[in-house]
């Protein structure tokens, strides 16, 4: 949601979505298909809402900090967090013994009482925190979540869940994933001796947020008994250095992309990456290095786009480079055939494809089976100066396109035609023939609107979403198709967002509902998994298989990344990165 406000984004945006169901014309405008859930007009103190949230996103912002502390080995700072003393559960010191989990990953518990609590002193609690961490080789990364929190009369004692994990290595040397939540009692104290706490910030009313109690709840480690992946940008050759955001070189919103493809047909896979200022070509040398070659093959400073596509389009049997693009289409066509060096040049203008559009990303099929490849502009529009006109059934972006190959090097544009010119503020577009007639359908994941499912009738398609358990208002990034469970039958997962806050803020004023009846929860629940049924029907299997919150998730999907025959799933995630943990 709200994709490029810079600072506590899900927040803000939840809680505009939350003061929207108080209004009546707005809801009267979304319950055109469907009813939207709303809380009694009654019931709902708006100055009270925002006061409460603001006091939540206080605590969450400082349990952040909090994290920044303890992933540093600061328990003495850690410990300031708390009043002294508080009520809390002895942290463990000593793991349990290994049991298998799943496949390559183990599981094990701690020696500790859940939810016993005893009073400890700031001093005795950083001790414990030093035992815990004791059991880590090397700490990567710490989080702490604010859930759900509840406030007394005053608005002066918070109880809230929160959950927390550590990731790092075991002592061992083995990856490590502790994960907890601790049922936690927040006290927000004015005096001024007051050491430590949270600082309250957003409301006006000066004071510090101390953890009064720490009830913490079965805790347990996820470990890994294989490293199958290793970072290694900078040795294989591509590791470009880019500019923070907001500085020269790197001040829109608009990013980038990648794709593979054979591009000088050796055998072995390259890259191409567009750039804010150039673009990338690696080539493979087939001994886990990659070249750039950018400058000889001519494509640095050529045209560059938000979301490449690497496919031949003219058939000569040589890759050539398509590029969504916030402005005109790019088609770039690769001079291998009949050149005999690998080079580009710019032929959008002659093929036909420099039609203007907000294209972030493209996908490529024959739809209309005359043995040449199409291509599909998933085009969305600029947020920021367009407001879109629904939080989940926005119609108001960019026609989507789509270029019907010609045969001579040339593409017209037909989306209309073929009824897919989607204006629901497109991401990501895939192909797939979900219902066995050889013709390739088209499912869009939308940001502010639900999710397409295209069929291909031969002539045109018909968006059947509906009918086939589809029509999903999640905030659609990214889809791909795959079979996840080994049925022979091809399954999608869309990525959407996932937002603690947005999920505190929801759940404060729908206590009783879920994501499947309630269109705001369902707004900050995370990506999707739908299971294809065999009858041209599919299935929201996500909470049966245990839930995706995927975060700030864009593209990504099916990949049997340990090779046992079985798709996995990953999901990249996240947006701007501020000097504070607080900032999205």
């Amino acid at each position: 949601m709200m994709k490029h406000m810079k600072t506590r984004s899900f927040r803000y945006a939840f809680l505009l979505l939350a003061l929207a169901a108080m209004m009546p014309l707005c809801i009267a405008h979304m319950q055109t298909r469907t009813t939207t859930p709303q809380p009694p007009q009654s019931e709902i103190d708006r100055r009270k809402l925002e006061e409460l949230e603001d006091k939540s996103e206080d605590v969450a912002n400082g349990i952040l900090e909090l994290a920044l502390a303890l992933r540093d080995g600061d328990t003495k700072r850690v410990a300031e967090y708390f009043a002294d003393p508080a009520r809390t559960t002895p942290l463990p010191s000593a793991p349990t013994d290994l049991t298998p989990h799943v496949k390559w990953v183990r599981k094990h518990g701690w020696n500790f009482e859940p939810n016993k609590t005893v009073a400890t002193t700031r001093a005795a609690l950083a001790k414990q925190w030093d035992a815990l961490l004791d059991n880590f080789s090397e700490v990567e990364d710490v989080r702490f979540k604010l859930r759900a929190s509840t406030f007394d009369e005053k608005g002066r004692v918070m109880k809230a869940t929160v959950a927390f994990w550590i990731v790092g290595r075991d002592g061992k040397g083995r990856r490590a994933w502790l994960r907890a939540a601790a049922d936690t009692i927040f006290n927000f104290h004015t005096e001024k001796n007051v050491t430590g706490g949270i600082l309250n910030s957003l409301s006006h009313e000066n004071g510090r947020w101390l953890i009064h109690e720490f009830a913490i709840q079965p805790i347990n480690s996820l470990i890994a008994t294989e490293d199958l992946f290793s970072e290694v940008s900078a040795p294989a050759g591509v590791a470009a250095m880019l500019p923070a955001y907001g500085e020269a070189g790197n001040t829109g919103f608009v990013w980038r992309g990648a794709a593979a493809g054979d591009f000088n047909r050796d055998g072995w896979m390259d890259l191409i990456v567009t750039g804010a200022t150039r673009n990338y070509l690696y080539l493979n040398d087939g001994r886990g290095r990659f070249r750039d070659s950018s400058d000889d093959a001519g494509i640095k400073l050529l045209a560059s786009g938000s979301g490449p596509l690497a496919f031949d389009y003219d058939n000569d049997g040589d890759t050539d480079i398509f590029m969504a693009n916030v402005g005109q289409q790019i088609l770039l066509e690769n001079r291998l055939v009949p050149d005999g060096r690998l080079g580009f040049i710019d032929v959008s203008l002659e093929s036909g494809v420099a039609v203007d559009a907000f294209g972030f990303s493209a996908a490529t099929a024959d739809v209309n089976g005359d043995g040449r490849l199409d291509i599909y502009v998933a085009s969305y529009n600029r947020y920021g100066q367009v407001v879109p006109d629904s939080w989940f059934r926005a119609t108001n972006g960019t026609p989507n396109l789509l270029f019907i190959n010609q045969g001579n090097g040339t593409f017209r544009e037909e989306a209309r035609e073929w009824s897919v010119d989607d204006r629901r503020w497109s991401y990501a577009a895939s192909f797939a023939d979900i219902n066995g007639d050889h013709r390739p359908d088209l499912f869009v994941a939308n940001d502010f609107g639900e999710k397409g499912m295209f069929v291909n009738r031969g002539e045109r398609f018909v968006d059947e979403a509906a009918e086939r358990g589809l029509l999903d208002p999640g905030n659609g990034m990214g889809v791909m198709f795959g079979d996840y469970n080994n049925d022979g039958r091809l399954d999608i997962h869309a990525t959407n967002m996932s937002s603690t806050a947005g999920n505190r803020i929801v759940s404060r004023l729908f206590p009783n509902q879920g994501a499947q009846q309630n269109v705001y929860k369902k707004l900050a629940s995370g990506n999707n998994l739908f299971e294809n049924n065999g009858d041209g029907k599919f299935s929201d299997v996500t909470a049966e298989i245990g839930g995706l919150s995927g975060m700030w998730a864009w593209g990504g999907g099916f990949i049997d990344i340990d090779c046992d025959g079985w798709e996995d799933i990953f999901t990249p995630n996240g947006f701007i990165s501020g000097k504070s943990m607080a900032d999205t």
